[in-house]
């Protein structure tokens, strides 16, 4: 199972998003794009959003952070993590 966000330390989103992968035992690549405009730039480019997180499971673009809790809430999380480790 593996993620990678784009983040920024001090957004209330992104550390939700990660306490939330930390609990489903998620290894995960964090990005952060503070004072690093190519970075957020990148994120833009992959993900044609401006604000962060943006969280990929896989290959697959999750969107952010509200995106991640509907997943889970859904039980549709834990099949794409599945899905993600059978690969």
């Amino acid at each position: 199972m593996s993620a990678t966000l784009y983040t920024t330390r001090y957004c209330p989103y992104c550390l939700r998003a990660k306490a939330l992968l930390d609990h489903r035992g998620v290894d995960y690549t964090e990005i952060a794009v503070d004072g690093n405009p190519e970075l957020r730039q990148e994120m833009m480019a992959k993900s044609g959003r401006h604000t962060v997180p943006q969280i990929w499971i896989g290959e697959r673009h999750i969107g952010g952070c509200d995106d991640l809790m509907l997943l889970d809430r859904s039980g549709k999380l834990e099949q794409m993590l599945g899905a993600v480790e059978a690969c």
